[in-house]
């Protein structure tokens, strides 16, 4: 990236707190940066991400508890810590401002993007 570019950002915050704020709310934060930040590709890659990886675990989680009633209070104490967890990271990584690929959902984020 552009040492001149680095860092701008449509709203003017540094483009690692953006991508920290993109993971804040899971996909709604996602969602909320991917619609105002039109430039600034490291932000709308942490946008995307944000979107396809909590949202799909919100969908898994939802259709869980609808279809294995009995098992879901089992999944759920799996996959709950293991999603804090993930934000937790996820959030920590943009901070620093490295751009920390999920498996698979990396990559389509960042095909994603550059449509």
């Amino acid at each position: 990236m552009n040492e001149e570019k680095k860092g701008e950002t449509t709203l003017g915050l540094g483009e690692n707190i953006e991508g920290l704020l993109c993971y804040f709310l899971g996909w709604v934060t996602g969602v909320i940066f991917l619609l105002i930040e039109k430039e600034n590709e490291f932000v709308r890659f942490h946008a995307m991400q944000s979107i396809i990886t909590f949202l799909l675990l919100f969908i898994v989680s939802v259709a869980v508890q609808i279809s294995i009633p009995f098992i879901s209070i089992l999944i759920a104490i799996l996959i709950g810590p293991l999603t804090f967890i993930l934000w937790i990271v996820l959030m920590l990584k943009a901070f620093q401002g490295e751009k920390f690929k999920l498996p698979l959902i990396g990559d389509f984020a960042e095909e994603q993007i550059k449509k």
